[in-house]
């Protein structure tokens, strides 16, 4: 009741993506059920960044591995206007439709593997967002030593990177694992649990 199908599509990467609008939780976008951007996504998103931005972090230049839709470019830009946001995904078709249905815009967009572009990145940044999802499965080559230490080197000096993992049923142990291994890596690792998600909030 209240919720309408606005568009359906298939994606090479992806396969069946719906984007929905619903009375409780306006337009978002789905992939196997599971929101991928806007809706709950974008809630739990503004928690996370909310809670960086209170401590009064100071971001000019963001990187967004797993862009979607568009909920935390979204979001930087509500908290740090005048950052410079770049936003990285491999599906090219949710992101033409984060653009038409979830008023993506007004930050660099790159079509690409975020593993590729890690790699050959020659820039820093402030904050470092990883948000690589497809559907409910968090590929094992982003829990990888070789990205993990790739992705590290793109951090500016007090730099924060999160990484985002799903947190219910069988997920949580995969995910609290996935924390052990950052906590090895990083100096710092905040652990933050917004709804039905873990977020690791990682100091170099």
């Amino acid at each position: 009741m209240g919720t309408k199908v606005l568009k359906e599509v298939n994606s090479p990467v992806n396969g069946k993506i719906r984007v929905i609008r619903s009375l409780g939780f306006g337009t978002y976008i789905q992939v196997d059920n599971l929101t991928q951007s806007g809706g709950v996504v974008y809630v739990i998103w503004k928690e996370t960044l909310k809670k960086i931005a209170n401590s009064n972090f100071k971001i000019n230049d963001c990187l967004i591995l797993g862009l979607g839709g568009g909920s935390v470019a979204k979001l930087v830009r509500k908290y740090w206007p005048k950052a410079k946001v770049i936003g990285v995904d491999i599906d090219p078709v949710i992101v033409e439709l984060g653009k038409k249905y979830l008023d993506l815009k007004g930050i660099d967009i790159v079509i690409a593997d975020a593993k590729d572009f890690v790699k050959k990145s020659k820039n820093k940044y402030d904050l470092i967002v990883v948000d690589t999802y497809l559907g409910d499965n968090y590929p094992s080559e982003f829990e990888s030593s070789t990205f993990l230490n790739s992705v590290t080197k793109l951090l500016k000096v007090n730099g924060l990177i999160v990484f985002n993992r799903l947190y219910f049923d069988n997920k949580r142990s995969a995910a609290v694992k996935f924390g052990k291994k950052l906590e090895g890596i990083f100096s710092k690792v905040n652990y933050f649990y917004p709804q039905a998600n873990l977020m690791l909030i990682c100091k170099a």
